[in-house]
């Protein structure tokens, strides 16, 4: 149920806030916990946004009252949330909570410079083993820089830079392999190494949900 004082605080409104920038911080910053279907995101750590606001939407609740309950639940989330306050501040904050407002619930797409928005620079290339490493960073708070990698058979060392604020690893899973690096965050390294046998591998974002939210790829062996 949401907080009463929050639905009032909506009646505040936030001018300024822009949408794109807002969807952009979203999806760096939320999206790797939380579904939202405009914003592509598929996390599961947090409650589902469009099913949320859905009913509510139908039920007459306007925009910018999802918006204010949007805007109070970044400074002040329900006890017991694993999300920390204020993950986003000030104007940022306004801008996630009016993306929130115009996006939650809402059926169809987005459209024009906001359907670009927060999509994460993937590259279509593999990451490429070089002298017995492997590197692949996370980005965007919600994927990895590739969804391929390709290694030599032998020791590979495994390093994931991550600048994000949101916590994630480097995991590998495959043939007789079951590896962790540390969860890192906002400018560190997560790292393993390993001895690997030919074959397919998946690497992964051990963060509860952030797996199913899109963070893995697959590793080739030769």
């Amino acid at each position: 149920m949401l907080a009463t004082g929050a639905i009032a605080l909506a009646a505040c409104g936030r001018n300024n806030a822009d949408l794109v920038e807002g969807k952009k911080l979203f999806v760096a910053n939320c999206g790797a916990c939380h579904t939202m279907a405009r914003a592509e995101t598929k996390g599961t750590q947090g409650p589902n946004l469009d099913d949320a606001f859905v009913q509510a939407r139908i039920d007459g609740m306007n925009s910018k009252t999802i918006e204010g309950v949007a805007r109070h639940q970044i400074g002040y989330p329900r006890r017991g949330s694993i999300m920390p306050s204020n993950l986003v501040k000030g104007q940022k904050a306004d801008d996630v909570a009016a993306y929130v407002g115009y996006a939650a619930g809402k059926p169809g797409k987005d459209q024009g410079e906001l359907a670009a928005a927060g999509q994460a620079n993937v590259s279509n290339k593999p990451a490429v083993e070089k002298a017995g490493k492997l590197v692949i960073p996370a980005i965007d708070g919600t994927a990895f820089a590739f969804k391929t990698a390709a290694a030599k058979a032998g020791s590979v060392t495994f390093d994931m830079p991550n600048k994000s604020p949101i916590g994630h690893d480097i995991s590998l899973k495959g043939p007789g392999v079951n590896q962790h690096g540390k969860v890192v965050s906002q400018g560190g390294t997560s790292n393993f190494t390993v001895s690997l046998k030919p074959g397919k591998y998946t690497f992964y974002c051990s963060v509860p949900g952030h797996e199913a939210a899109g963070m893995k790829g697959t590793l080739t062996v030769k």
